[in-house]
């Protein structure tokens, strides 16, 4: 899947005069947690978070008044707490490249582009999302997790059995073992109680890790 069937499209956006407590209050307006910020001409040149402008808030020990942090608060500008430079991706990029992107260098969302404009956001609760469907979060099934031998055929003849017992697969995944000659495979199926999923999934498999409703 790509990035642009699922990213936040127009996204609202700061600019880098913006007030600081402006900002603040269009999160709040807007319910999100970040702003793409745009120049004049429209280019992407940073994003401002609520983690940046917590961090910038004076500590609550401070020996400011309110009057004070209020005061230095509204001096401030989004392009002196925004991060520069973001990493961005564009619009035809994959979901798991954002995915790998957001771990490796610890980002909570990613601007997208499209000829180097910002045409739409993806965060990781975006992610998150996508991982629910993709475990089949919201429907109700018998979820199995078990370990294959890391062999051609293997998933096939499992898949085969269920479709043979006239059985649905709501989801699949499968994910690596802690032996590089196995791998760990979770599937939800309905149409059946864990007993009977057992008892089909038994013959193919090296071990069956857990089964239950959900």
């Amino acid at each position: 899947m790509i990035i642009e069937r699922r990213m936040t499209r127009n996204p609202i956006t700061a600019t880098p005069d913006m007030k600081i407590q402006e900002a603040a209050e269009l999160m709040k307006r807007e319910k999100v947690h970040r702003l793409p910020v745009l120049d004049a001409e429209k280019n992407l040149v940073g994003v401002i978070s609520e983690k940046d402008i917590l961090k910038a808030a004076p500590s609550p020990v401070s020996t400011l008044s309110a009057y004070e942090m209020n005061y230095l608060l509204s001096k401030l500008t989004v392009k002196k707490l925004m991060s520069r430079n973001p990493v961005t991706l564009d619009k035809n990029s994959t979901i798991e490249e954002a995915a790998r992107l957001m771990i490796d260098q610890d980002l909570s969302c990613l601007p997208v582009l499209e000829d180097g404009r910002l045409v739409g956001i993806v965060s990781k609760s975006d992610l998150f999302k996508i991982l629910m469907e993709l475990f089949g979060a919201r429907h109700f099934g018998t979820r199995v997790e078990f370990l294959v031998e890391d062999q051609k055929g293997v998933i096939a003849n499992i898949t085969n059995a269920v479709f043979e017992n006239g059985l649905n697969i709501v989801s699949y995944g499968t994910f690596a073992g802690s032996d590089p000659n196995t791998a760990i495979c979770t599937m939800k199926i309905q149409g059946a109680k864990p007993s009977k999923v057992l008892d089909i999934m038994k013959p193919f498999v090296k071990e069956i890790l857990d089964i239950r409703e959900v």
